[in-house]
Protein backbone atom coordinates (compact mmCIF):
# COMPACT_ATOMS: atom_id res chain seq x y z
CA UNK A 1 0.00 0.00 0.00
CA UNK A 2 1.11 3.30 -0.94
CA UNK A 3 0.85 5.58 2.49
CA UNK A 4 -0.17 9.26 2.22
CA UNK A 5 2.63 11.75 4.09
CA UNK A 6 2.97 15.15 4.37
CA UNK A 7 6.82 14.64 4.10
CA UNK A 8 6.56 13.19 0.96
CA UNK A 9 3.92 14.94 -1.05
CA UNK A 10 1.94 18.09 -1.22
CA UNK A 11 -0.95 16.30 -2.46
CA UNK A 12 -4.33 15.68 -0.38
CA UNK A 13 -4.70 12.57 1.63
CA UNK A 14 -6.78 9.55 -0.45
CA UNK A 15 -9.77 10.34 1.46
CA UNK A 16 -9.91 14.12 0.71
CA UNK A 17 -10.21 12.99 -2.98
CA UNK A 18 -13.51 13.13 -5.12
CA UNK A 19 -12.64 12.20 -8.86
CA UNK A 20 -15.46 12.47 -11.46
CA UNK A 21 -17.44 9.10 -11.68
CA UNK A 22 -19.25 7.68 -14.61
CA UNK A 23 -21.23 5.25 -15.63
CA UNK A 24 -19.41 4.84 -19.19
CA UNK A 25 -17.20 6.90 -21.19
CA UNK A 26 -18.64 8.92 -23.42
CA UNK A 27 -16.48 9.34 -26.22
CA UNK A 28 -18.59 10.14 -29.55
CA UNK A 29 -19.94 13.18 -28.76
CA UNK A 30 -19.16 16.49 -27.26
CA UNK A 31 -21.79 19.37 -26.38
CA UNK A 32 -18.75 21.57 -26.41
CA UNK A 33 -19.15 24.19 -29.17
CA UNK A 34 -15.01 24.44 -29.36
CA UNK A 35 -14.56 20.47 -30.60
CA UNK A 36 -15.82 19.72 -33.60
CA UNK A 37 -15.77 16.43 -35.65
CA UNK A 38 -14.08 15.92 -39.09
CA UNK A 39 -14.50 13.04 -41.62
CA UNK A 40 -11.55 11.28 -42.53
CA UNK A 41 -13.39 8.92 -45.53
CA UNK A 42 -13.64 5.09 -44.68
CA UNK A 43 -16.29 5.93 -42.60
CA UNK A 44 -13.86 7.45 -39.76
CA UNK A 45 -14.15 10.76 -38.02
CA UNK A 46 -11.67 12.81 -35.50
CA UNK A 47 -12.29 15.34 -33.06
CA UNK A 48 -10.91 18.73 -33.64
CA UNK A 49 -10.43 20.88 -31.10
CA UNK A 50 -9.83 24.28 -32.64
CA UNK A 51 -10.20 24.66 -36.41
CA UNK A 52 -8.17 28.18 -36.35
CA UNK A 53 -5.05 26.39 -35.71
CA UNK A 54 -2.69 24.90 -38.16
CA UNK A 55 1.02 23.47 -38.05
CA UNK A 56 2.68 26.58 -38.80
CA UNK A 57 0.83 27.79 -35.21
CA UNK A 58 4.12 25.89 -33.16
CA UNK A 59 7.55 26.13 -33.73
CA UNK A 60 9.11 22.83 -33.54
CA UNK A 61 12.22 22.82 -31.44
CA UNK A 62 13.65 19.55 -31.09
CA UNK A 63 12.98 16.11 -31.28
CA UNK A 64 12.22 14.35 -28.66
CA UNK A 65 11.51 10.64 -29.55
CA UNK A 66 9.39 8.31 -32.64
CA UNK A 67 6.51 6.04 -31.86
CA UNK A 68 5.88 2.39 -31.79
CA UNK A 69 3.62 -0.17 -32.79
CA UNK A 70 3.88 0.30 -36.51
CA UNK A 71 2.24 3.72 -36.81
CA UNK A 72 4.63 6.54 -38.11
CA UNK A 73 4.60 9.24 -35.06
CA UNK A 74 7.24 11.65 -33.98
CA UNK A 75 7.05 13.97 -30.71
CA UNK A 76 8.37 17.36 -30.55
CA UNK A 77 9.36 19.71 -27.97
CA UNK A 78 7.30 22.80 -29.66
CA UNK A 79 6.26 26.35 -28.89
CA UNK A 80 3.11 28.43 -29.34
CA UNK A 81 4.22 31.43 -31.71
CA UNK A 82 1.37 32.79 -30.04
CA UNK A 83 1.84 32.54 -26.56
CA UNK A 84 4.98 31.33 -26.27
CA UNK A 85 3.91 28.76 -24.39
CA UNK A 86 5.98 24.95 -24.62
CA UNK A 87 3.92 22.02 -25.74
CA UNK A 88 5.06 18.79 -26.69
CA UNK A 89 3.76 18.14 -30.24
CA UNK A 90 2.76 14.70 -31.77
CA UNK A 91 2.57 13.88 -35.13
CA UNK A 92 0.98 11.16 -36.85
CA UNK A 93 2.22 10.69 -40.16
CA UNK A 94 -1.13 9.50 -42.19
CA UNK A 95 -1.40 6.60 -44.85
CA UNK A 96 -3.36 7.52 -48.15
CA UNK A 97 -4.52 3.83 -48.21
CA UNK A 98 -4.50 3.03 -44.40
CA UNK A 99 -6.13 6.63 -43.56
CA UNK A 100 -5.91 7.60 -39.69
CA UNK A 101 -5.06 4.84 -37.10
CA UNK A 102 -7.23 3.67 -35.12
CA UNK A 103 -5.09 4.16 -32.23
CA UNK A 104 -4.82 7.88 -32.99
CA UNK A 105 -8.66 8.11 -33.11
CA UNK A 106 -8.74 6.01 -29.83
CA UNK A 107 -6.50 8.31 -28.32
CA UNK A 108 -7.53 11.74 -29.20
CA UNK A 109 -11.06 10.59 -28.44
CA UNK A 110 -10.19 9.15 -24.23
CA UNK A 111 -7.86 12.03 -23.74
CA UNK A 112 -10.51 15.03 -24.88
CA UNK A 113 -12.73 13.12 -21.93
CA UNK A 114 -10.30 12.32 -18.90
CA UNK A 115 -9.06 15.27 -17.49
CA UNK A 116 -7.33 14.73 -14.32
CA UNK A 117 -3.86 16.31 -12.61
CA UNK A 118 -2.08 12.79 -13.33
CA UNK A 119 -2.61 12.65 -16.96
CA UNK A 120 -1.17 14.87 -19.36
CA UNK A 121 -3.45 17.51 -20.87
CA UNK A 122 -4.29 17.39 -24.51
CA UNK A 123 -4.78 21.02 -25.46
CA UNK A 124 -5.37 20.59 -29.61
CA UNK A 125 -5.90 18.17 -32.25
CA UNK A 126 -5.14 19.81 -35.94
CA UNK A 127 -5.99 17.87 -39.02
CA UNK A 128 -3.99 18.40 -42.56
CA UNK A 129 -3.99 16.15 -45.48
CA UNK A 130 -1.47 14.04 -44.64
CA UNK A 131 -0.84 14.05 -40.59
CA UNK A 132 -2.66 14.72 -37.48
CA UNK A 133 -0.83 16.43 -35.20
CA UNK A 134 -1.94 16.06 -31.05
CA UNK A 135 -0.38 19.11 -28.81
CA UNK A 136 0.28 18.25 -25.52
CA UNK A 137 1.21 20.09 -22.12
CA UNK A 138 5.36 20.08 -22.19
CA UNK A 139 6.57 17.49 -19.26
CA UNK A 140 10.43 17.49 -19.14
CA UNK A 141 11.05 14.14 -18.86
CA UNK A 142 9.80 10.86 -18.65
CA UNK A 143 10.40 8.47 -16.33
CA UNK A 144 13.08 6.16 -17.72
CA UNK A 145 15.11 9.16 -18.37
CA UNK A 146 14.63 10.63 -14.83
CA UNK A 147 16.16 7.45 -13.80
CA UNK A 148 19.25 6.94 -15.87
CA UNK A 149 19.98 10.53 -14.37
CA UNK A 150 20.00 9.19 -11.37
CA UNK A 151 23.50 9.15 -9.76
CA UNK A 152 22.33 5.28 -8.03
CA UNK A 153 22.37 3.20 -11.62
CA UNK A 154 18.44 4.58 -11.61
CA UNK A 155 17.30 3.68 -8.30
CA UNK A 156 15.35 6.66 -6.91
CA UNK A 157 14.93 7.48 -3.04
CA UNK A 158 12.13 5.74 -0.89
CA UNK A 159 10.34 9.52 -0.98
CA UNK A 160 10.30 9.85 -4.51
CA UNK A 161 9.56 6.14 -5.27
CA UNK A 162 6.53 6.93 -2.42
CA UNK A 163 5.48 10.66 -4.32
CA UNK A 164 5.66 8.60 -7.69
CA UNK A 165 3.45 5.65 -7.06
CA UNK A 166 1.16 7.61 -5.10
CA UNK A 167 0.33 9.81 -8.54
CA UNK A 168 0.59 7.02 -11.16
CA UNK A 169 -2.49 5.00 -8.66
CA UNK A 170 -4.07 8.40 -8.75
CA UNK A 171 -3.76 8.40 -12.59
CA UNK A 172 -5.09 4.71 -13.04
CA UNK A 173 -7.59 5.12 -10.72
CA UNK A 174 -9.11 7.77 -12.40
CA UNK A 175 -8.86 5.92 -15.74
CA UNK A 176 -10.35 3.09 -13.98
CA UNK A 177 -13.36 4.84 -12.52
CA UNK A 178 -14.35 5.96 -15.90
CA UNK A 179 -14.10 2.61 -17.10
CA UNK A 180 -10.53 2.87 -19.14
CA UNK A 181 -7.90 0.66 -19.70
CA UNK A 182 -4.50 2.27 -20.30
CA UNK A 183 -2.85 -1.44 -21.38
CA UNK A 184 0.86 0.30 -21.98
CA UNK A 185 1.89 1.29 -18.82
CA UNK A 186 5.78 1.59 -18.90
CA UNK A 187 8.88 4.30 -17.14
CA UNK A 188 8.35 5.67 -20.85
CA UNK A 189 4.67 6.52 -20.88
CA UNK A 190 4.63 8.28 -17.28
CA UNK A 191 6.21 11.95 -17.31
CA UNK A 192 7.51 13.68 -15.09
CA UNK A 193 8.39 17.78 -14.75
CA UNK A 194 10.45 20.06 -13.19
CA UNK A 195 7.69 19.96 -9.80
CA UNK A 196 7.53 16.64 -9.23
CA UNK A 197 4.68 15.81 -10.91
CA UNK A 198 4.23 12.71 -12.81
CA UNK A 199 1.26 12.00 -15.62
CA UNK A 200 0.40 9.31 -17.58
CA UNK A 201 0.60 9.54 -21.59
CA UNK A 202 0.43 7.70 -24.73
CA UNK A 203 -3.31 6.17 -24.65
CA UNK A 204 -2.69 4.89 -27.86
CA UNK A 205 -3.37 0.98 -26.65
CA UNK A 206 -5.94 2.50 -23.56
CA UNK A 207 -9.73 1.08 -24.63
CA UNK A 208 -13.01 2.00 -23.02
CA UNK A 209 -14.48 -1.29 -20.92
CA UNK A 210 -18.01 -2.19 -19.33
CA UNK A 211 -19.99 -5.09 -18.51
CA UNK A 212 -20.41 -7.54 -19.82
CA UNK A 213 -16.20 -8.07 -19.68
CA UNK A 214 -15.16 -7.07 -23.11
CA UNK A 215 -12.70 -9.11 -25.36
CA UNK A 216 -10.05 -7.47 -26.27
CA UNK A 217 -5.96 -8.45 -28.01
CA UNK A 218 -3.57 -9.86 -25.94
CA UNK A 219 -1.31 -7.82 -27.79
CA UNK A 220 -0.59 -4.85 -25.49
CA UNK A 221 1.54 -3.94 -22.94
CA UNK A 222 5.53 -3.74 -23.62
CA UNK A 223 6.84 -7.32 -22.89
CA UNK A 224 8.63 -6.56 -19.90
CA UNK A 225 5.20 -4.58 -18.23
CA UNK A 226 2.84 -7.71 -19.22
CA UNK A 227 0.79 -9.53 -16.20
CA UNK A 228 1.08 -12.97 -16.82
CA UNK A 229 -2.73 -13.73 -17.36
CA UNK A 230 -1.80 -11.83 -20.76
CA UNK A 231 0.94 -13.84 -21.41
CA UNK A 232 -0.85 -16.78 -21.83
CA UNK A 233 -3.21 -15.69 -23.95
CA UNK A 234 -6.06 -14.07 -21.83
CA UNK A 235 -8.37 -11.94 -23.59
CA UNK A 236 -10.73 -11.14 -20.96
CA UNK A 237 -8.82 -8.87 -18.51
CA UNK A 238 -9.83 -5.96 -16.54
CA UNK A 239 -7.77 -3.43 -14.52
CA UNK A 240 -5.41 -5.84 -13.20
CA UNK A 241 -3.57 -5.89 -16.32
CA UNK A 242 -2.50 -1.98 -15.26
CA UNK A 243 -1.99 -2.95 -11.89
CA UNK A 244 0.42 -5.30 -12.86
CA UNK A 245 2.46 -2.90 -15.20
CA UNK A 246 2.44 -0.34 -12.00
CA UNK A 247 4.15 -3.17 -9.33
CA UNK A 248 6.82 -3.80 -11.93
CA UNK A 249 7.56 -0.14 -12.47
CA UNK A 250 7.61 0.57 -8.59
CA UNK A 251 10.19 -2.21 -8.33
CA UNK A 252 12.15 -0.80 -11.29
CA UNK A 253 12.30 2.33 -9.33
CA UNK A 254 13.58 0.73 -6.42
CA UNK A 255 16.60 -1.21 -8.14
CA UNK A 256 16.91 0.78 -11.08
CA UNK A 257 16.61 -2.44 -12.67
CA UNK A 258 13.18 -4.16 -14.75
CA UNK A 259 12.38 -6.46 -12.63
CA UNK A 260 11.04 -8.95 -15.58
CA UNK A 261 13.58 -8.69 -18.26
CA UNK A 262 12.35 -11.07 -21.03
CA UNK A 263 12.95 -11.76 -24.54
CA UNK A 264 10.02 -14.05 -25.75
CA UNK A 265 6.85 -14.43 -23.89
CA UNK A 266 7.88 -17.81 -22.65
CA UNK A 267 11.00 -16.27 -21.42
CA UNK A 268 9.01 -13.75 -19.76
CA UNK A 269 6.89 -16.02 -17.93
CA UNK A 270 9.32 -18.38 -16.99
CA UNK A 271 11.60 -14.94 -15.04
CA UNK A 272 7.70 -14.25 -13.74
CA UNK A 273 7.33 -17.62 -11.97
CA UNK A 274 10.91 -17.68 -11.06
CA UNK A 275 10.61 -15.13 -8.86
CA UNK A 276 7.23 -15.74 -7.48
CA UNK A 277 6.72 -19.54 -7.67
CA UNK A 278 5.24 -21.51 -10.52
CA UNK A 279 1.54 -21.43 -10.08
CA UNK A 280 -1.05 -24.18 -10.34
CA UNK A 281 -5.05 -25.09 -10.46
CA UNK A 282 -4.46 -25.35 -6.42
CA UNK A 283 -2.97 -21.67 -6.62
CA UNK A 284 -4.92 -19.83 -9.28
CA UNK A 285 -8.00 -21.42 -10.77
CA UNK A 286 -8.51 -21.07 -13.46
CA UNK A 287 -5.06 -21.26 -15.15
CA UNK A 288 -4.93 -24.51 -17.25
CA UNK A 289 -8.37 -23.10 -19.22
CA UNK A 290 -6.09 -19.96 -20.91
CA UNK A 291 -4.74 -20.72 -24.24
CA UNK A 292 -1.04 -20.39 -23.87
CA UNK A 293 -1.07 -22.74 -21.07
CA UNK A 294 1.13 -25.54 -21.56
Amino acid sequence: AILWDPKYTSRPPPGTLKPTRASTLAVGSRTDSSISVRNLGGGRTVPIMDNRRNPSSFQQLEKLGEGTYATATSVFKGRNRQTGELVALKEIHLDSEEGTPSTAIREISLMKELKHENIVLLHDVIHTENKLMLVFEFMDKDLKRYMDSRGDRGALDPPTIKSFMYQLLRGIAFCHENRVLHRDLKPQNLLINTRGQLKLADFGLARAFGIPVNTFSNEVVTLWYRAPDVLLGSRTYSTSIDIWSAGCIMAEMYTGRPLFPGTTNEDQLQKIFRLMGTPSERSWPGISQFPEYK
